[in-house]
């Protein structure tokens, strides 16, 4: 009898585990784990992890700083999107309505804009215009005021100045437009497939330091990859210099943001009346579920967290820039100007808080003469890649692109001029460190795209967290 009983409450016991998971057989995985459950804890070259990241971002930085980029100041962007590619001829242009960029009207962008008096307090105007319509001559005009010589040729030197990561564009040509960032939102244009391949293929192949002996995983370009190339390729990675490693990482982490926007802002649905955006799951599936990409969508989304670490470490390093009495965010209204100021500085302080701060010291920090060779190959790597922005055929997308990539390029001199940054007068034009208003705008929407980007994979993990 004992025996029979035994049997029972065994074989009681043995149905219990199975079907509560505890045997041999463990419930489905979510798609919200397949996706995120490779994305915690610390980052690779980082003492940060990604939870404090969330937090921080998503609750103290998130909401602060979209309302800064609806401002006037920062929503105004000039580009020129009619440059020729540089490196082929046979661009595909994207003939969708979604692809198009509308252009501010004259009347539509602010005066104080418009002028060249954005750069410094209105008494200090006067003097940089007259250095820039001197500079534009191509001359320095003995007649001008001494002072005034000097500032062109500091200009000068600063517009040449070797610690620029980025071709900027001439913003004087007529070509140049000012464009609406808030009307011409960052979402699904439908631009995809081998012209889009094409661009990033360069990027990555080209641009990243890597030989053409390793393959990248999941090419679209490339044919017959398998498991020995993804590992011959991270074996290479992780035996490149810190700041190689860097450099592919960042660029990883702008793709797979990029990737984020599109997936979260898609075209759902369109009728003669309306379009309807949202977030596309399968979409985000499809670029960052760990299985459909074999491991690859959870490393680059690990990659966008450490994109978001180095452009939130160099504005933290700059505020000193921006804490200058002198300086304004130049409209020519005056309220607005004084409040959209008090709230930069509000948010620079709070980015200053943060406890786990990327460390850039380790960057370009041994022999001397190898580290300006490794820092002047890892900056002509990046305006290359700037220039390849030329050649995206769809013009929002490449409005985007240029932005973004001018932004990352502003956080690399940033994080480069740390002495420099330093030795600035509390007031006056500062000639040795300076940004332009051009960097300023993309530096400030680039972030903001990354911070987006970390509030979206937050919205995604939600809304895949009943999904198998």
């Amino acid at each position: 009898m004992d025996r029979r009983w035994g049997f029972l409450i065994g074989l009681v016991g043995a149905v219990w585990l199975l079907g509560s998971g505890h045997g041999g057989q463990q419930p489905p995985e979510t798609a919200a784990q397949r996706c995120f459950c490779q994305v915690s804890g610390y980052l690779d070259d980082c003492t940060c992890d990604v939870e404090t990241i969330d937090r921080f971002n998503n609750y103290r930085l998130f909401p602060r700083l979209q309302k800064l980029l609806e401002s006037d100041y920062f929503r105004y962007y000039k580009v020129n999107l009619k440059r020729p590619c540089p490196f082929w001829n046979d661009i595909s242009q994207c003939g969708r309505r979604d692809c198009a960029v509308k252009p501010c009207q004259s009347d539509e962008v602010p005066d104080g804009i418009k002028s060249a008096s954005y750069k410094y307090s209105e008494v200090a105007n006067n003097l940089i215009e007259e250095c820039e319509q001197a500079e534009r001559l191509g001359a320095v005009d003995e007649s001008l005021s001494e002072e005034t010589q000097k500032a062109v040729l500091q200009w000068t030197k600063h517009d040449d100045s070797s610690d620029n990561f980025c071709e900027a564009d001439d913003i004087q040509s007529p070509d140049a437009e000012y464009v609406d960032l808030l009307l011409n939102p960052e979402r699904y244009t439908g631009y995809k497939g081998p012209d889009a391949w094409k661009i990033w293929n360069v990027i990555y192949e080209e641009n990243c330091f890597k030989p053409q002996t390793i393959k990248r995983p999941l090419n679209p370009l490339a044919s017959g990859q398998g498991k020995s190339e993804e590992n011959t390729f991270y074996s290479w990675l992780e035996g490149l210099c810190v700041e190689k490693r860097a450099f592919y990482r960042l660029i990883s982490g702008l793709h797979a943001s990029i990737n984020v926007h599109l997936s979260a802002r898609y075209l759902l649905q369109e009728t003669w009346l309306e379009k309807k955006w949202g977030h596309n799951i399968t979409e985000f599936q499809q670029r960052f579920d760990g299985i459909l990409t074999e491991g690859e969508g959870p490393r680059r989304l690990k990659n966008l967290y450490f994109l978001y670490l180095i452009e939130l470490r160099a504005l933290s390093k700059v505020v000193p820039f921006f804490e200058r009495p002198d300086f304004q965010l130049f409209t020519g209204n005056k309220v607005h100007d004084a409040e959209n100021k008090m709230l930069l500085l509000e948010i620079l302080h709070e980015i200053k808080s943060f406890p786990l701060h990327f460390d850039e010291n380790s960057f370009f920090a041994g022999d001397k003469k190898e580290a300006n060779k490794l820092k002047e190959d890892f900056r002509l790597h990046f305006r290359n890649i700037s220039r390849i922005m030329d050649c995206v055929g769809c013009f929002k997308c490449r409005l985007w692109g240029k932005l973004q990539i001018q932004g990352l390029g502003t956080a690399l001199k940033i994080l480069f001029s740390e002495k420099l940054i330093a030795n600035m007068p509390e007031s006056g034009p500062s000639y040795e460190f300076h940004l332009t208003r051009q960097e300023i705008v993309s530096l400030f929407n680039a972030f903001g795209r990354i911070s987006t980007s970390v509030k979206e994979l937050e919205n995604f993990r939600n809304l895949l967290q009943n999904i198998h």
